[in-house]
């Protein structure tokens, strides 16, 4: 191909040409096809990046790991397999993110000690938590673990060291009664990030039903119609209507429990 085929690729492609330029892609090892198809999908990169954000790494480090992430996805993608490319992609996005927080976690050298005694000084607050049924001190923690206060000061100082935290844990307001966590003062998840995957196994599914199915189906779950209602826009009785929906449903399951084996 010439620049100025890739130029004419080099646009918001929809769904299907997508698909298709993978299929040429596939079959032909193009550079600029690979340059093309990784760039239509960043945006992949960049909600899984953002779902990892503010955990001690910085976003663009993040991102560049999402990215190499996304390219090794373009390369082992094989669109005969009949899977979306994001449902296949974001695993792999993922797994390298959380490579790279496994392999830089802590930011600078932590004596092993503190490392395993930060483990389960962790496992202590979520146990008492469970237990108490409120936040554990640091004198319930040293109790449990058997270790002094000091120790247990001394590791949750060393661990603020260590990137990952967890979103529930509390702290004082200060001011009022109220507790806030990490959770309240980040920045909400991607909307779209839990739905990636889950959208493409919904697509694949509705193909597989006929016409009657995915009227009943839409009308009942996107537009929020009553079985009445849908009764009388297609001419039967509420008691078919019902009857079907339940078959629909669990239509619709085994298709998506057998493509996700």
């Amino acid at each position: 191909m010439n620049k100025r085929d890739y130029y004419e690729l080099h646009r918001q492609l929809s769904k299907e040409e997508r698909k298709d330029l993978f299929v040429q892609y596939k079959e032909t090892q193009d550079p600029g096809l690979r340059d093309i198809l990784i760039e239509e999908h960043l945006y992949i990169a960049e909600i899984l990046a953002k779902k990892y954000a503010n955990r001690g790494i910085d976003y663009d480090d993040i991102f560049q790991v999402a990215s190499l992430g996304l390219i090794h996805a373009v390369d082992r993608y094989d669109p005969a397999k009949g899977f979306e490319f994001s449902s296949f992609a974001t695993p792999t996005i993922v797994g390298e993110i959380k490579k790279h927080f496994r392999d830089k976690g802590w930011t600078i050298r932590v004596p092993r000690r503190i490392q395993e005694l930060s483990k389960k000084i962790n496992n202590a607050k979520v146990f008492l938590a469970q237990n108490k049924q409120s936040i554990p001190t640091v004198g319930d923690i040293a109790q449990y673990l058997e270790i002094s206060e000091e120790e247990v000061l001394e590791v949750m100082e060393a661990s603020k060291v260590y990137s990952p935290q967890s979103l529930d844990l509390s702290y004082d307001s200060g001011g009022d009664d109220q507790d806030f966590s990490l959770l309240d003062i980040l920045g909400e998840d991607e909307e779209y990030f839990s739905k990636i995957e889950l959208k493409d196994f919904l697509d694949r599914a509705m193909e597989e039903l006929n016409e009657m199915e995915k009227t009943i189906l839409v009308d009942r779950y996107y537009h929020k119609k009553t079985q009445v209602s849908i009764a009388e826009k297609l001419g039967v009785s509420q008691m078919t209507i019902s009857r079907m929906e339940k078959k629909i449903l669990e239509k619709m399951k085994k298709i998506i429990l057998r493509n996700m084996k």
